[in-house]
């Protein structure tokens, strides 16, 4: 059955991210399931999410954690069963929740019937749904490197060629340019919409054009015509949210991926905030300082450059990224109220606003030994760095920062043997601070970063001014202070951030904004410390305060 939603209904929602393998077991085996989710509806929705963005649970030998694709329609043991997928849509429908299932289709598993079919000879009729070069063995095509590291060429002795993969060894690249595989992926699609989705995230989907010969991974040549021709097929049918991974986008590409006309996506992931810290001609995992006024020049680009022409998705967490309350923000003293104050920042946007499970509790990043660690990226990074004469060091320094396993430590329920998330041995160890940081305790909390999570959501389904406001940026070049204004014709918000634990002065900036607006009625309408309802722009700010006034014209 077709869901019947209003169009850009996803405008005036809250996305939360599941990473299922991580949110809640229900049978005992350490590893959480589609009932287990089942089962905390009830808690997603006293949050005051819309949609829930399921990261993959397609059938998957789970060599990068699901993001290897078997089969595409059925669901792997390790999570369930068609019919418990069937059982979440309705109970989720119920909760009022939509489902966003995650979609790989840059690449299968080596495992997917597909490729099993590819390798038999090179006149199958599958064999043209990879990506294949002539070769001699140990000769390599080219020199591209695979994303989890090593060449991104496999030798198949049999057939003497090399198959292409951007990523693990066992996630060979499907071939865009064979429009029988677009026509299967594009059945596939509209299979599970017929389920009863309410869209999906596409993972990687700046790389489906790719180019080996030309060393070309993202943004290739016929990317956009492939991205109109799948969205034609599938997409337009109905008023799904649909968002695509795009490392490689820019603003003016942003503009193509989210255009209002709604022939590509809804909006898509970029990162440009997320890597500011790049070193150019370094390594991600190289470690450099984190820079702020770059942080608030990136914000101000993507939301006044895509006003009116297109739209943000609005995220600090996903399940490739270190928490950011440990990046970002303060996980020690100041947890709470930096994790609030991030919060704040970028819920006060325009943009679909995405929380990370845990995100909404502040959970943080963790430091495990070496031999603890699940994620492919870091087993391997561990062990070329090493190799490379790296100190251990310095390699557990970049873990401890960078690591993907940050956010796939169990989901934190209570202070109960392994935070409540199963009642066997968790698939990785739970984050020694379950204790202190989990749901139980916050749920009951009016002060807790959950409770400052559910009022955000309640007040942007409240208020246009979040989802059709202006954005301008104020204090550019202050050095602590990340301030701006949001208006419309009708409504004003005037949000201001201390990003450090310091103690500056408000800015004048700001204060004369907020003393103009008590003729219009302004007030405070959220902050991180509980006591500044007692203050409007008081002398200084306090270490990670945040707030957020608001009035009307």
């Amino acid at each position: 059955m077709l869901i019947t939603r209003e169009q850009d209904w996803w405008k005036k929602a809250v996305i939360y991210q599941v990473y299922p393998r991580s949110f809640q077991d229900s049978n005992g085996d350490g590893i959480g399931d589609i009932q287990g989710l089942i089962g905390r509806l009830s808690y997603l929705e006293k949050l005051g999410i819309d949609c829930i963005w399921l990261s993959p649970v397609c059938k998957s030998p789970q060599d990068d954690n699901g993001y290897d694709i078997s089969d595409y329609q059925n669901i792997d043991p390790m999570f369930g069963t068609l019919e418990d997928m069937e059982q979440l849509f309705a109970e989720a429908g119920k909760h009022g929740i939509g489902i966003l299932m995650d979609l790989v289709l840059n690449h299968s598993s080596d495992e997917h019937r597909w490729f099993q079919e590819a390798v038999k000879s090179r006149e199958n009729p599958y064999h043209d749904y990879y990506v294949w070069r002539d070769g001699v063995e140990g000769e390599y095509p080219n020199d591209m490197r695979s994303v989890f590291g090593g060449p991104a060429w496999q030798w198949v002795p049999e057939l003497g060629q090399y198959y292409f993969h951007q990523f693990s060894v066992k996630q060979p690249d499907l071939n865009w340019e064979n429009p029988k595989v677009r026509r299967e992926i594009y059945d596939m699609i509209n299979w599970w919409l017929d389920q009863g989705v309410a869209g999906f995230r596409l993972d990687v989907i700046d790389q489906i054009a790719k180019d080996p010969e030309l060393k070309v991974t993202c943004n290739g040549p016929r990317l956009h015509e492939f991205i109109r021709e799948l969205s034609r097929e599938t997409f337009q049918r109905g008023h799904y949210l649909t968002v695509g991974e795009a490392w490689g986008a820019d603003v003016e590409r942003a503009k193509l991926y989210s255009a209002p006309d709604g022939s590509e996506f809804s909006m898509v992931f970029q990162f440009e905030h997320i890597c500011l810290d790049q070193i150019p001609g370094k390594e991600k995992w190289d470690l450099a300082p984190l820079p702020f006024l770059k942080l608030k020049e990136v914000m101000e680009k993507w939301q006044t450059e895509l006003y009116g022409c297109g739209w943000n998705s609005l995220f600090w967490n996903n399940h490739d990224l270190p928490r950011i309350v440990s990046r970002w923000g303060n996980d020690g003293i100041y947890r709470e109220e930096s994790a609030k104050m991030l919060a704040l920042l970028l819920h006060g946007m325009q943009g679909t606003p995405f929380i990370y499970q845990g995100e909404e509790l502040g959970m943080t990043n963790v430091r495990f030994a070496p031999e603890d660690y699940r994620d492919i990226e870091t087993v391997n990074l561990y062990r070329e760095r090493l190799e490379a004469g790296y100190s251990q060091e310095s390699v557990m320094e970049s873990i401890y920062a960078k690591s993907r396993d940050n956010a796939r430590t169990p989901m934190q329920w209570d202070d109960s043997e392994n935070a409540g998330f199963t009642g066997g041995t968790p698939w990785i160890k739970v984050n020694p601070n379950y204790q202190e940081i989990n749901a139980a305790e916050q749920m009951t909390r009016e002060t807790s970063v959950w409770s400052f999570y559910r009022q955000l959501i309640a007040f942007r389904k409240r208020y246009s001014v979040f989802a059709d406001g202006r954005f301008t940026l104020l204090c550019r070049e202050h050095p602590q202070v990340f301030a701006y204004i949001r208006e419309n014709e009708s409504e004003r918000l005037l949000i201001v951030c201390n990003f450090f634990g310091g103690r500056p002065e408000w800015p004048a900036e700001c204060r004369e904004v907020c003393n103009a607006g008590k003729q219009q009625g302004m007030k405070l309408l959220l902050s991180n410390y509980s006591d500044s309802k007692k203050e409007r722009c008081p002398e200084m700010l306090r270490p990670y305060e945040a707030v957020m006034y608001y009035s009307t014209k």
